[in-house]
């Protein structure tokens, strides 16, 4: 008897280790695919957004500061120098890296530098939109980081906040975002002054832009003929997402315009995600008038 319950014990044993390795397989998996999620902008599209906040959209690189490192928006951390975000709270902060209008590809080149410099970094500042751990609505998150900067001098030099401003219908909306346009700005965000920070597209916060823009990767680079023989003439996509109001997912369509002479030389790469712009869709789905943006680096 003493025999077979030893053999029990031992059965009983193994079969609750397996279980617990199960259990801790399937948690490590689970967390593996956890994905970094940030809040993405829906369109404004005339929803009511009467009390809302505005704000100009910068033509940044998106970042997120998780109390300790500053990360791309795909999780990746960038590498700014030693000291650029010694100052930085403890807490999490979501925003624009940037310095001013019309400098997106500049900015991209020194953010994405492995070797970061740190005078080129000094004309970086990290412009906040939300403090996503911190409760209440936009202004009460906001708050946390001003009350931060005030008694932290020194975090203000590198972090901004940007100013959100109320708008009483959509009407002074869209003359804030077509000022914002005017003067040079990629266009307006609005968002719903009581709702939580989210880690998905939201209904609650909109961008106004004259354009949309959408991605696509590069699958051929076709060559120009006449000033731009030898060159890159066009660059032939295919569709990538395919949200609401964007081509369909594997369209195939050129880009020619908006190709600098410097693109034209030294063309993206096939296989690269390039950002484009476009007026709206044709009748079989694909851009109409697509304009040629940027190299996604992150």
């Amino acid at each position: 008897m003493r025999f077979f319950a030893l053999l029990i014990a031992a059965f009983l044993n193994f079969t609750l280790a397996a279980q617990s390795e199960n259990i801790s397989g399937t948690s490590a998996g689970a967390a593996k695919k956890a994905k970094f999620e940030l809040l993405k902008l829906s369109e404004y599209k005339g929803q009511n957004v009467g009390g809302w906040l505005a704000s100009e959209k910068l033509d940044g690189v998106r970042a997120y500061w998780d109390g300790r490192n500053l990360l791309s928006r795909n999780g990746k951390i960038l590498a700014a120098p030693e000291g650029w975000s010694l100052h930085f709270p403890p807490f999490s902060l979501d925003g624009e890296l940037y310095t001013a209008q019309g400098e997106f590809e500049k900015i991209q080149s020194i953010v994405m530098d492995k070797m970061p410099s740190a005078t080129a970094w000094s004309e970086i500042k990290f412009y906040v939109f939300d403090v996503p751990e911190a409760g209440g609505g936009l202004l009460e998150r906001l708050s946390e980081l001003e009350k931060f900067i005030l008694q932290n001098p020194q975090a203000g030099q590198n972090l901004k906040i940007i100013k959100q401003v109320k708008v009483k219908d959509n009407a002074e909306f869209e003359a804030f975002a077509d000022a914002v346009i005017a003067k040079g700005g990629e266009g307006a965000v609005v968002r719903e002054p009581n709702a939580p920070y989210e880690r998905k597209r939201s209904k609650n916060a909109l961008k106004y832009k004259k354009f949309k823009d959408a991605e696509c990767r590069v699958i051929a680079v076709n060559k120009g003929s006449g000033k731009y023989a030898n060159l890159a003439g066009s660059l032939t996509c295919k569709a990538l997402g395919g949200k609401e109001g964007e081509p369909k997912e594997g369209a195939i369509f050129k880009i020619g315009s908006g190709l600098s002479d410097k693109n034209r030389q030294d063309p993206p790469k096939i296989g690269s995600i390039i950002t484009y712009k476009f007026q709206n869709l044709t009748a079989n789905g694909k851009p109409r008038f697509p304009i040629f943006l940027r190299i996604r680096e992150d």
